[in-house]
């Protein structure tokens, strides 16, 4: 707090206090006022030395303990019977004290705030350079933003794709599955036909022969089927399932085979 000579209450000049004095004070030769406590402790000790400026005060009246609001009766008998030349210079060099004092506290404010301006400066600079590094991160992670959004969109462009054949396998699937029905439903029907055919006979390799013509192992050829059907059935089915998967003879073939041997 900035002090005028229109302020009526000095600062205690110990460096770690400043509190505005009252009651009583410790003035001394260099010019300098302590609180009433700091001043017992530090010129409690011989010899005193002031805790402003280091100075050494050895004389008697190098250092005075005053009342700072003194009494009427004080204030009419301190100065009485004095000349008037010794009142002013007296009152000359308490005016002197008090200007000392209120320069060296507007030092004091335009120190601190000085060096408040110089910290102000440094945390403006570092904030401007954590900003910039901010702003790098920030535009680094927008790049990275838009790099991942166009691997996003091209990973919903193959799924897309791949859903498609899916469900176009699913179709081929689904019309493969039922040809397949149908051919063993054919074929099935056709050995009972074939077997019903036969004569009755109680030797048993040739109701052996009837029970091997009513399972047929392998499959028609599908060589007659459609353009669009021939190429995609075949196409779907791997080289060892299509194996699996028609294990059915012809029933025209079966028809040239002898069922039982001659004897």
């Amino acid at each position: 707090m900035a002090m005028s000579l229109g302020d009526d209450t000095l600062l205690c000049n110990f460096p770690k206090c400043r509190t505005k004095l009252s009651g009583f004070a410790w003035v001394t030769a260099c010019s300098h006022v302590f609180c009433d406590q700091h001043g017992s402790g530090e010129f409690s000790r011989s010899p005193a030395i002031c805790p402003a400026c280091s100075s050494a005060l050895s004389g008697k009246l190098d250092i005075v303990r005053t009342e700072l609001s003194p009494s009427e009766e004080y204030k009419a008998m301190v100065l009485a019977g004095l000349r008037p030349d010794i009142v002013l210079d007296i009152s000359a060099r308490a005016l002197a004290f008090w200007s000392y004092q209120v320069h060296q506290e507007r030092m004091f404010q335009e120190y601190s705030l000085s060096r408040a301006e110089a910290q102000l400066k440094q945390m403006e600079k570092v904030l401007t350079q954590q900003n910039q590094c901010r702003e790098l991160e920030l535009t680094s992670m927008r790049g990275e933003i838009a790099s991942l959004k166009k691997v996003m969109e091209e990973y919903k462009r193959k799924y897309s794709e791949v859903s498609e054949r899916l469900m176009e396998r699913n179709r081929q699937y689904q019309k493969l599955q039922g040809l397949y029905d149908s051919l063993r439903l054919r074929n099935m029907v056709v050995g009972v036909g074939e077997r019903d055919m036969l004569p009755q006979t109680g030797h048993p390799d040739f109701n052996t022969g009837v029970a091997r013509q009513a399972t047929p192992q392998r499959s028609p050829q599908f060589l007659s089927m459609g353009h669009d059907g021939d190429s995609r059935f075949f196409s779907c089915l791997e080289a060892d399932g299509a194996k699996t998967f028609f294990q059915f003879s012809s029933p025209a073939r079966e028809r040239g085979r002898p069922l039982m041997k001659k004897h």
